[in-house]
């Protein structure tokens, strides 16, 4: 009884703390009998303000390296953490290699910078190109494709912290347009990313510079429905960035038909991802708030580059909705509301309710954990979930429901908490690449666990 006292408390504090309302229900339980004895816990979650940091979202640096250059620097990266920033674009020209293999010393710097990304506790856009300059030159097909071979070991040896992987290798930047080596063709483009795609493991997405592209060599126009968008298959592996973002009527060619390209781009996106950076506007004004947040989340934005255009960005500063974005790129996940017995046996059915109040969904697996702390020494036990986070999508509440089998875990008060760690296993204990719930008072920063607010007696 004493202890069954404390865990009410402790339930009571949590709901204060917590929630907005919680109550009691002694109604039907309506757990097929295996559940509570009718009991319940109603709660409703408060939703956070705060600027979050969540892995693989939000706004990011970009930073470029020539050949054999320095590697990343390390304090630069321990900087982020203040800044909300856990991602940065990594662009490796190789101007040095247009007519050669990659060298040792450029593999090594490569390796260097993921093993100081993954030690920052962040994740990494790559993109490779041979030259920063219009006039200049790339490297010729067979080239590339030697280099995309010797690039397989490292995709392999560092997938957990790369987060997309941008097309690259043609042209100026990497852009797919120019071509001193007649590479901005279909052909071509087409036989880059099949090879990409080919040494890049399949649970990383390949970003090319313009819808049309990905028509053009996929050879299709109609956006992909959830059953292909949620597998692996080559053409649910490839997603856009646009780096002129609201900088032209046609943000410099990224579309022809500019509206039919844009709905199809809304509808893939829920599978694969959209980002990149603005540009000098020229036919058009620099967006204001009102239309650059219409044009995100019509296109689910998951993420933005810090550094360029700077203009367009501090116009955002000045009129108060740089925040704004900077909470709502990529996904934002919250608690609304659940209704749990108080106590159980045998089994009991976990029901969440969650919505996304950011642009875009999250686009890589993840695993999620229902986890019982025991209130009596901390004893933790975890029960791995059914649900794909990437299904919860903008704009749509999400219902987590699912039966959990408690008939081996012994009698007495567990709190529960829900964690959603990465897909990798070198990072699954890692919190910084948790996902946070933007709730008031939820998240342990220490365990990478979100409180679900609720304490249950075993029976």
């Amino acid at each position: 009884m004493k202890k069954h006292f404390i865990s009410y408390l402790l339930t009571l504090i949590l709901c204060m703390g917590l929630t907005s309302s919680c109550s009691s229900n002694n109604g039907d339980s309506g757990d097929d009998g295996q559940g509570g004895d009718g009991d319940k816990q109603k709660i409703s979650y408060s939703v956070s303000q705060d600027i979050i940091s969540n892995p693989e979202r939000g706004f990011m640096h970009s930073w470029q390296v020539n050949s054999e250059g320095p590697p990343v620097d390390k304090s630069a990266l321990e900087s982020l953490k203040d800044k909300n920033v856990t991602l940065i674009l990594r662009l490796y020209y190789l101007e040095k290699f247009k007519n050669t293999s990659l060298s040792t010393e450029e593999l090594n710097l490569m390796e260097e910078d993921m093993s100081r990304i993954r030690e920052a506790g962040i994740k990494c856009v790559l993109r490779f190109a041979y030259t920063d300059n219009q006039e200049g030159s790339d490297a010729p097909l067979d080239i590339i494709e030697t280099h995309l071979d010797q690039l397989k070991p490292f995709f392999e040896n560092n997938q957990d912290v790369i987060a997309f992987v941008q097309a690259g290798f043609i042209g100026a930047w990497g852009e797919w347009y120019f071509s001193s080596n007649g590479l901005a063709t279909t052909e071509n483009r087409k036989a880059v990313l099949e090879k990409m795609l080919e040494v890049i493991p399949e649970n990383i997405k390949i970003q090319v510079r313009t819808p049309l592209y990905k028509q053009h060599i996929f050879e299709y126009s109609e956006a992909m429905n959830a059953e292909t968008g949620y597998g692996v298959s080559d053409i649910a592996r490839v997603g856009f960035h646009n780096d002129c973002f609201l900088a032209s009527s046609n943000d410099y060619g990224t579309y022809e038909d500019v509206e039919t390209e844009k709905a199809y781009i809304s509808k893939e996106a829920l599978f694969v991802p959209t980002g990149g950076e603005t540009c000098p506007p020229t036919d058009v004004g620099p967006a204001d708030c009102n239309t650059a947040e219409t044009e995100m989340k019509l296109l689910k934005w998951t993420y933005l580059n810090l550094d360029y255009y700077g203009p367009v960005l501090n116009g955002w500063r000045n009129a108060d909705c740089f925040d704004d974005f900077q909470r709502k790129l990529g996904y934002r996940l919250v608690f609304r509301e659940t209704e749990l017995d108080k106590e159980v046996s045998e089994s009991f059915n976990l029901n969440l309710r969650i919505e996304n109040l950011g642009f875009a969904p999250v686009y890589s697996k993840k695993k999620s954990f229902l986890i019982l702390r025991s209130v009596t020494d901390d004893t933790v036990i975890k029960k791995e979930l059914e649900t794909d986070v990437r299904k919860i999508i903008p704009g749509n509440t999400y219902d987590l429901s699912e039966k959990i089998n408690i008939s081996n875990i012994p009698s007495g008060d567990y709190e529960l908490l829900l964690e959603i760690t990465d897909h990798s296993e070198s990072l699954q204990d890692r919190p910084e690449y948790h996902i946070r719930m933007a709730n008031t008072d939820t998240w342990e920063a220490d365990s990478g666990y979100n409180r679900i607010g609720h304490t249950i007696i075993v029976k």
